[in-house]
């Protein structure tokens, strides 16, 4: 099995999966985001920079791999840095996947799905890591001691609608939101950095963060992830309430996760549209 693999736990967590199975892993990590840590997770690993599509193609080649699942945050704050042709040194496939599947637009899901299909012109095809561990996925209900207030709850149900929203745009996951308004809209920049910004505009404290899926949500890629760099950062900000979507989010080290916010006072729910309907109504 091939892991393309970049930043946060995830990969690792595939990784050990996947091991558990008996599946052979060979990782190809993109520099400077992946972890050293996969060398000891991974049957094989290497590192390619991250424009560099047609390296990262032949070492899976190599490995005489065609099945490949990505997992990892790709930072994409790359592509607007200064000079960004002479930091990235594209490859030719990559400017391949660029120009001929990439010109519409360069959301997420646009850049992914190019890589995807420029893998596929060599036989290697992409499936989803959670079909190796879909244990990671949140399962239904509260996760935590504290629960919501009412008031949160409204939160929640006003954050919800629009987060689907910025995930229908493909904008981002995560919305924040403090007394039926928005203090803060995830985009580029990812849900901790949103976090933190939220932090600064609404200095009272007390606010809720609401992650969802996509609703066109493809399950090989940027699937909604938290683990505990994100409650640690929401206890700094000052933020009380993660509602998170039950099913389609990927909670890494769920135990560690729950007993620090425990610790922390921060309440954590896994819900999905059906619920949030069930309380409108009551």
């Amino acid at each position: 099995m091939g892991l393309l693999a970049g930043s946060g736990r995830f990969p690792i967590a595939f990784a050990e999966a996947a091991r558990k199975q008996g599946l052979l892993v060979h990782a190809v990590g993109v520099m400077g985001m992946a972890s050293p840590e996969l060398r000891e997770v991974c049957h094989t690993y290497c590192e390619s920079p991250l424009a560099r599509i047609g390296r990262a193609i032949r070492l899976f080649q190599r490995a005489k791999v065609d099945r490949v699942v990505m997992a990892g945050k790709i930072e994409k704050t790359v592509l607007f840095q200064p000079f960004r042709m002479l930091r990235l040194l594209p490859d030719w496939r990559t400017l391949h996947m660029w120009w001929n599947y990439a010109t519409r637009d360069h959301k997420d899901d646009t850049l992914l799905l190019a890589v995807i299909r420029e893998f596929a012109r060599d036989n290697i095809h992409f499936e989803s890591a959670l079909d190796f561990c879909p244990e990671l996925l949140v399962k239904h209900g509260f996760l935590t001691r504290r629960k919501p207030t009412d008031a949160q709850w409204r939160d929640i149900r006003f954050g919800w609608d629009l987060a689907k929203e910025m995930g229908r745009l493909d904008v981002g996951q995560s919305v924040v939101v403090n007394d039926l308004a928005v203090i803060a809209v995830e985009a580029i920049e990812g849900t901790d950095r949103a976090i933190q910004r939220a932090g600064e505009l609404c200095r009272r404290g007390g606010f809720t963060v609401v992650k969802v899926a996509k609703p066109q949500q493809d399950m090989r890629f940027d699937v909604p992830t938290i683990g505990a760099q994100t409650i640690k950062t929401l206890q700094e900000a000052g933020g009380r309430v993660l509602a998170i979507e039950s099913s389609k989010t990927i909670m890494l080290d769920q135990h560690e996760v729950i007993d620090l916010a425990d610790r922390l006072g921060i309440a954590i729910v896994a819900i999905n549209a059906e619920e949030l309907e069930l309380r409108a109504v009551a």
